[in-house]
């Protein structure tokens, strides 16, 4: 679940026109303390959710501090991460060496060599077969016409909500990629090069209006997270929810050939993980998070080390399907996945049974199921916005011991160090973790800076993977107890939500902390 160009967008619609001791936080109120007042430099930003809050005042996880001081040359067992997903490259250069492989099957042989039931699944398995768009899911409740269907009339107010504000935000988009061209040829030109920085823009200064213009453009779009690429994406991402995402007559299953409502149809799909076109890089950003080739020279360090990612194709460009994300959850479980990432969400799941029965057989395999808890700013404790997946019944009762549901950090420490978009709540959520203007690896070898709790969760589930590598013998349940108990509790409020309301840190999850390797991996060395 990223945040994607549509949450930045969004903004366009409002302004178009060395001691083994755990330790704690080491301030008890950051209001009465100075606070890190300058820029991160490029290397902090590309690795800042690895870094200590003590010695970097940055809120990252003490990753980088963990290696150093306690893990050292340790290298521990191998732990199997399922990334349930988009596509995943594979062949890049920085996951390449991190590929799960099924080793019990032959590849390319059109046979279930292993008899687990999917044929040639070499590094994991697509449920999508070669689809990629799909519609929202209360769209397709919608699209069946049954408004005898308890959801209809929300799904009914949520379609009209979303539609209107995908138009009205497309229609500025559209006006700003009008605008775009003559405005960078006016910088070109005043700058006398054909290619420009935001720093350059910024220090220009000029009698002439059209350049002045011109600049108060593109600071408008830097400002508000993009530039020219991202513009036009912006555009593009917009036609497609347009197009695809909130039209009802459009129907993306075609291509997979099951029915996404017969739980025992299961034979489909096939094993080809990697994304059908490039601009699907969800699972590859995510994968990279995790576990991307460590001190190799390239790119980026995953969080974990000795990690093979089970590569599981199950979302699309779109709300995922009940059934792909249930039998995708008992593939990992199967097939020796130890932690399960499920960076994904939708508020609408007629056959959310599948799901939760998923996470309990997950449960009863020992796997440890690390979720995104969502980018829409929402208290998830109130009860008219439900995300899915979740664990939780009537009354915070938790299904199972295995699920942990994680919110999102920015990189600046202080009373706006939640991501503006993340989703809170003292009942559903249960950690913070790095989540906003994540470095990590992008298809064809290539990196970017995405946010999301998409990122916080892989940031997650890569410290649950050093945990079970280090001590394997410790359970699921364990692991989840071990990261929420000794992450950093912070004594300040902080800003949540769209109302931008201040809360104290401790009440906007179930353990009030944020998730620190160095910490969790002390525990767990304490923990039988």
């Amino acid at each position: 679940m990223k945040k994607t160009i549509y949450s930045i967008a969004s903004m366009l619609l409002l302004s178009a026109c060395g001691s083994t001791n755990i330790v704690s936080t080491p301030i008890e109120n950051i209001d009465n303390t100075p606070l890190k007042v300058t820029d991160l430099t490029e290397q902090q930003e590309q690795t800042w959710g690895h870094l200590d809050l003590v010695s970097d005042t940055i809120p990252g996880m003490s990753v980088d501090k963990a290696y150093n001081e306690l893990l050292k040359n340790k290298k521990g067992t191998k732990v199997i991460v399922a990334v349930i997903d988009s596509g995943i490259d594979i062949d890049h250069e920085d996951l390449d060496g991190v590929i799960w492989t099924n080793t019990d099957e032959i590849p390319n042989n059109g046979k279930d060599d292993d008899n687990n039931g999917f044929v040639d699944d070499i590094h994991g398995w697509n449920f999508l077969g070669d689809s990629y768009d799909e519609q929202l899911e209360h769209v397709r409740i919608l699209a069946k016409g049954s408004t005898t269907d308890p959801n209809f009339q929300k799904a009914q107010t949520a379609y009209n909500e979303d539609y209107n504000e995908a138009v009205q935000i497309k229609q500025n988009v559209d006006q700003l990629v009008q605008i775009e061209p003559q405005a960078s040829a006016v910088l070109k030109k005043h700058l006398g090069k054909d290619n420009f920085t935001e720093e350059e823009v910024k220090k220009i200064t000029s009698t002439d209006q059209a350049v002045m213009q011109s600049k108060g453009f593109y600071m408008f779009l830097y400002e508000n997270g993009l530039n020219r690429q991202k513009l036009l994406d912006a555009a593009t991402d917009f036609a497609d929810r347009l197009n695809y995402n909130l039209k009802k007559e459009f129907n993306g299953r075609t291509p997979v050939g099951d029915n996404p409502y017969d739980f025992n149809d299961t034979s489909y799909g096939n094993g080809n993980v990697k994304p059908v076109k490039r601009t699907e890089s969800h699972g590859t950003h995510v994968a990279g998070i995790i576990a991307a080739e460590r001190n190799n020279g390239k790119g980026v360090n995953g969080v974990a080390n000795n990690v093979e990612i089970m590569a599981i194709r199950a979302v699309p460009n779109g709300d995922e399907y009940d059934k792909d994300i249930a039998l995708a959850i008992r593939y990992a479980a199967d097939n020796g996945a130890k932690v399960i990432n499920t960076s994904f969400g939708k508020y609408f799941s007629p056959n959310a049974e599948w799901v939760y029965d998923a996470i309990k057989y997950a449960a009863s395999k020992d796997v440890l199921i690390v979720n995104a808890a969502g980018n829409e700013s929402y208290d998830l404790d109130d009860t008219s916005k439900t995300v899915f997946p979740n664990d939780q019944v009537a009354n915070g009762k938790e299904i199972a011991n295995n699920f942990l549901s994680v919110g999102a950090l920015a990189n600046k420490y202080g009373g706006e160090m939640v991501a503006s978009f993340s989703n809170y709540g003292k009942i559903n959520v249960d950690v913070f973790a790095p989540g906003d203007d994540i470095y990590s690896t992008m298809p064809e070898n290539e990196y970017e800076y995405q946010g999301g709790t998409s990122m916080a969760a892989p940031a997650t589930a890569g410290v649950a993977a050093l945990i079970r590598s280090h001590y394997p013998k410790l359970k699921a349940s364990q692991v989840k107890d071990i990261i929420m108990r000794s992450g950093l509790p912070v004594a300040t409020k902080v800003v949540v939500g769209e109302a931008k309301e201040a809360k104290p840190f401790s009440d906007i999850s179930s353990s009030g902390k944020m998730v620190n390797a160095y910490n969790a991996l002390v525990l767990a060395s304490k923990t039988k």
